[in-house]
């Protein structure tokens, strides 16, 4: 089968939708398929990658964005479909490239698209005022475009089944678990890197308003102010990156930039106590997870989906979730510690074992029938 992917938001240091696509790509090939991946880029240009073709179109740079890209021209985009001639489609990008799903119906070819965000979070993140009208009208209209809208987890489908759709699905996406590994520990990197201190915090993610990163830095000042020897440290970049250094003067957090060798973050989370996880509308969040993998338990927001593979309701917990506040998160911080320790890899590192790649690419490709009846009974697919 061929499979072709289009994303918007892909670039050389953009971080889930880039290590989801590769890994799809990997997965899908794995399979015998033959995976095409289009993304924005400074031009038109074609390579063969291990994650299968890539092909680059011209694209626009999305202002205060940190440097995310859109495809330019969904005209030109539908004609390199033609020529790909794909006999299955995927979408990331809810917004911009919904009107594929009418081209590909309109020609019986198999479509998703994955809604990687919450538009209701993002909605109430931005905006003084309700829009959950609009952002329903939205909703509706996308699952109505394609034969699925695929989602990663219980709150990321909730905004789609609230309103009554029933072409929405759950896969979960997958980890790493070669490279994000509890043998990737060195106590060398902690010791270096908690520069002193008792507890090493670390932070991975983009820096941008929705994820809330300023709440790592001042939960670290609120434990700072109880005693508590912890160090921050933050793998990312975004926008609010020169606000988030200011911030953070005087404070024990270190700032290590965007880490383009996968292995030396896994190094990184495996060798830190803690994981740290503020955005409050996560909707899988793939570093949580990778952190999880790497033997070391997640603290994040009780409202984003993180909380749905911490198995925080069992008596080995991989992590635990915190109220959306500054103390907040020192005080679950504080008493997880308390409650827990710190050696609890194992925990982490069996909850993590639950989502491999491969039981992703499984569910994926169980959507579709083989057949182009464009009107199939969604499988029942939910978070493992």
């Amino acid at each position: 089968m061929k499979i072709a992917h289009i994303a918007n938001f892909y670039g050389p240091k953009s971080g889930g939708i880039r290590t989801t696509l590769h890994h799809l790509g990997r997965g899908y090939q794995s399979l015998g398929h033959e995976f095409t991946y289009v993304v924005p880029g400074n031009g038109f240009y074609c390579e063969d990658t291990p994650a299968g073709r890539r092909i680059t179109v011209p694209s626009i740079r999305l202002p205060f964005s940190g440097g995310y890209r859109i495809i330019r021209s969904n005209k030109e985009l539908r004609k390199l479909l033609t020529t790909i001639s794909p006999d299955r489609i995927e979408i990331s990008d809810r917004f911009t490239l919904s009107s594929i799903g009418i081209w590909a119906r309109n020609r019986k070819i198999p479509a998703v698209v994955f809604s990687h965000e919450s538009l209701t979070g993002l909605a109430n993140n931005y905006f003084p005022f309700s829009i959950q009208r609009l952002v329903n009208w939205h909703n509706m209209r996308l699952s109505n475009r394609f034969d699925f809208v695929v989602t990663t987890t219980k709150f990321a489908a909730k905004e789609f089944t609230d309103i009554g759709v029933t072409n929405v699905v759950q896969v979960p996406l997958g980890v790493d678990l070669t490279t994000f590994t509890p043998h990737a520990r060195d106590k060398r990197i902690h010791d270096e890197l908690v520069k002193g201190g008792d507890l090493l915090i670390v932070h991975v993610g983009r820096m941008s308003p929705e994820k809330k990163p300023m709440r790592s830095i001042r939960a670290i000042a609120e434990l700072q102010r109880r005693g508590i020897n912890a160090h921050l440290v933050y793998i990312g970049i975004g926008p609010m990156w020169n606000q988030l250094r200011d911030a953070a003067k005087d404070l024990p957090v270190t700032f290590l930039g965007y880490i383009a060798d996968r292995n030396r973050v896994a190094a990184i989370l495996a060798s830190a106590d803690l994981s740290i996880a503020p955005g409050p509308i996560e909707t899988f969040c793939l570093a949580a997870l990778e952190s999880i993998a790497s033997g070391t338990p997640v603290i994040a927001s009780e409202t984003s989906a993180v909380g749905e593979f911490l198995a925080t309701d069992t008596d080995h917990p991989a992590g635990a979730t915190s109220e959306n506040s500054d103390i907040g998160f020192a005080n679950t911080i504080e008493k997880f510690i308390e409650n827990n320790g710190l050696d609890i890899s194992l925990a982490c590192r069996e909850q993590a074992e639950r989502f491999p790649w491969n039981q992703t690419i499984e569910l994926l490709l169980a959507i579709h029938p083989r057949s182009t009846d464009l009107s199939p009974t969604p499988p029942k697919l939910r978070v493992a």
